[in-house]
């Protein structure tokens, strides 16, 4: 029996109402909320008093899904992330069906496919991805552990989910790469 089927219906509840929860992923402990939601995301840039100029990731559940959410993917990418070890976001041209403050002002979006089993149930069960943005206000050092994240976070979310919080594997952020129109990839964060 998976162990956080009740987390995943109070997130759903909360997805569905416009609200944010706080949540572990496949790296650290994340902010999420619906990503084609513009309340909703417009809340977590409050909440981590974030400059909206600067974009969030989103996760997806599975790589088919790309070709929903990019105009033109190059599914090249895909053989790239199935050689890499660790989780890695990828930046994309053409973002589509995302809300408007997810999208960049230049058209790209981040988007990771999570291998963690409950943003990925989380995700297909939503039937839309969701933001995954470090849990912590801007400038102070994402959360390694559940432990490290402050209370002004905990208290601004609608939902905390239980799930692998007395995990004290430290954590750490995604790699990120932007992926060029030639195919080639640039580096964000290694």
């Amino acid at each position: 029996m998976i162990d956080f089927l009740n987390d995943i219906e109070n997130c759903l509840k909360v997805l569905q109402k416009g609200g944010i929860f706080l949540y572990p992923t496949d790296t650290i402990w994340g902010l999420g909320c619906d990503a084609t939601n513009a309340a909703a995301v417009a809340k977590i840039y409050h909440l981590k008093k974030r400059d909206e100029e600067k974009s969030l990731i989103v996760l997806l559940a599975d790589e088919k899904d790309i070709i929903q959410y990019i105009t033109q993917p190059d599914l090249s990418v895909l053989d790239y992330l199935h050689a890499v070890t660790k989780p890695t976001t990828v930046i994309y041209d053409g973002a589509i069906g995302f809300a408007e403050n997810v999208i960049n002002k230049d058209g790209t979006v981040a988007i990771r496919i999570t291998h963690d089993a409950f943003c990925k149930h989380l995700i297909k069960r939503y039937k839309k991805p969701i933001v995954s943005t470090s849990a912590n206000v801007t400038g102070y050092t994402p959360p390694a552990i559940f432990s490290s994240i402050t209370t002004e976070i905990k208290n601004g979310v609608d939902y905390i989910v239980q799930h692998r919080q007395n995990d004290v594997t430290p954590a750490a952020p995604s790699a990120i790469i932007r992926w060029n129109k030639d195919g080639t990839t640039s580096v964000i964060r290694p």
